[in-house]
């Protein structure tokens, strides 16, 4: 893959060169820089961080071609347990992380290099970089894409292996979606992935799906049935068979909108994809390894009582096939507008327990907000109270018991723009009693962004942040406690 790409570089740059003889139109070129600077305030900690990201686009006539060079020394980790404790000659990353070469014309477009693309709603196939969790998921191979009344994609690509980046796993397959009524759009997606394992082999998942989308006047539905399989497993495993479903559905009659979705996925869980979780939140039953058992319902209202005043409301449940697992979310929120100035309260309510483990916890967290003009400008000010609690079995002084624990974490944020800066500072603290305020840990920050000119802003934050538990799409996340500096510059050209 690796001598792949390197010719693919040189192919890039014939064509680059044969450019000017083809014919006489404008070359154009934008691009970004960004640049990054972390110091770390903490114990055994590497302190400094560096990052560069500098890529560009080059587009003349029907060619489109791109790089994207990276420099990581070292690389900083967000998770709490991968932060780097001394230097090591691993962590020092130089390289063109991204090259790309596209030749479209009409409904017709070839690319060759790094692939981002998504077949339908992510369910069955989705590659991207993965920003918020600092995660490259896309591939790097070839790419077909015919865009007319008929849409239709087609890829072959690999990608590294999550356990060993020296290896490459392979994705392959084709989508295709025609609107067969002038209401009526079906899909159908096929795609294969060979996954390395660990005695050395290949294993591989066949993906069949098909999906559809309805829109009626006020009525609005989607949906999306897949079936997998996954074969040649390590140490002669028996094949394993799994399913996903996704639905979903709105209906508009103003001042109101009622939406409804539902989810159920049986041992459908891969690393290229996106799966929807059917909640407000998107918090998966577990931590980890959502589309393994998971069924949900999710009812949501959005209400214009007046030109002033809106509400919305929103309620989900979710379990596993087995029952013995369950989660319930809620959110819900009222805004008011008066001239100026904008009001709003809100409310979110997470719960899950296990039953087979004894486990139970919940996480409650009332907010307000308000914006109004000070000084010529606006301030937005929001504050939040999220109460934790959490039951689990464990052995006390030799007594197996339940053992609940529960704590406040408050928070405070203000926002405020003048002119090209613009101000976030936030106040966040752990309290174990209500009792506790002066006696509790405090998380203190303040980021300054200014746009130094029409391309170019600076962005300079200085303090604590509390890190802690982030969900997105079916995984979470805990994100380290962060203490220090970081200087950010971002050109556009």
């Amino acid at each position: 893959m690796r001598s792949a790409l390197r010719s693919l570089s040189l192919i890039c740059l014939l064509l680059l060169a044969l450019m000017p003889i083809v014919a006489q139109t404008t070359l154009q070129l934008n691009g970004l820089n960004e640049t990054q600077f972390i110091y770390r305030t903490a114990e055994d900690s590497l302190n400094a961080y560096f990052r560069d990201s500098f890529g560009f686009n080059l587009d003349y006539r029907n060619f489109s071609f791109g790089m994207k060079f990276i420099a990581e020394l070292p690389k900083y980790k967000i998770n709490q347990d991968q932060l780097i404790d001394e230097l090591s000659p691993e962590v020092l990353s130089l390289a063109w992380k991204e090259l790309y070469v596209k030749y479209e014309k009409n409904s017709f477009a070839i690319q060759g290099g790094t692939i981002s693309e998504t077949f339908g709603s992510g369910m069955n196939f989705r590659a991207w970089d993965d920003v918020e969790f600092d995660e490259d998921n896309r591939l790097d191979g070839f790419y077909l894409k015919y865009t007319d009344k008929i849409k239709l994609k087609a890829l072959y690509g690999a990608i590294k292996n999550a356990a060993d980046p020296t290896i490459w796993d392979l994705a392959y397959g084709a989508d295709a979606q025609y609107p067969v009524l002038d209401f009526l759009t079906l899909g159908g997606t096929a795609l294969a992935l060979r996954t390395h394992t660990a005695t050395g082999n290949y294993d591989q998942r066949d993906v069949f799906g098909g999906r559809l989308n309805l829109t009626r006047g006020i009525i609005e539905l989607n949906g999306e049935y897949s079936v997998s399989k996954l074969y040649k497993r390590e140490n002669a495993a028996p094949a394993l068979d799994g399913s996903g479903i996704y639905l979903n559905s709105s209906v508009n009659v103003y001042p109101v909108t009622l939406g409804l979705a539902y989810k159920r996925y049986e041992d459908f869980s891969y690393r290229l994809q996106d799966l929807p979780m059917a909640n407000y939140h998107n918090e998966p039953l577990e931590d980890t390894n959502p589309g393994i058992s998971e069924e949900g319902l999710q009812a949501s209202l959005s209400w214009n009582i007046s030109d002033q005043l809106s509400w919305t409301g929103d309620y989900a449940e979710a379990w596993n096939l087995e029952k013995f697992k369950h989660m319930n979310d809620l959110y819900t929120s009222l805004d008011y507008v008066l001239g100026d100035i904008l009001m709003g309260a809100e409310y979110s309510h997470i719960e899950k327990n296990n039953d087979d483990a004894n486990l139970w916890q919940k996480e409650l967290t009332p907010a307000v907000h308000v914006a109004f003009p000070l000084l010529g400008h606006s301030l937005t000010l929001k504050a939040e109270h999220t109460y934790l609690v959490k039951e689990k079995m464990e052995t006390v002084d030799g007594i197996y018991q339940t053992v609940a624990t529960d704590h406040w974490e408050p928070r405070l944020q203000a926002d405020y723009a003048v002119g090209k800066f613009s101000f976030s500072a936030s106040a966040q603290s752990h309290w174990e009693d209500m009792g506790a305020m002066m006696d509790s840990r405090y998380w203190t920050n303040l980021e300054t962004k200014y746009a130094a000119w029409d391309h170019t802003d600076l962005t300079l934050f200085i303090g604590k942040e509390a890190g802690g538990k982030v969900c997105r799409n079916g995984i979470c996340r805990y994100v380290a406690p962060f203490e220090g500096v970081k200087l950010e510059i971002t050109t556009r050209f």
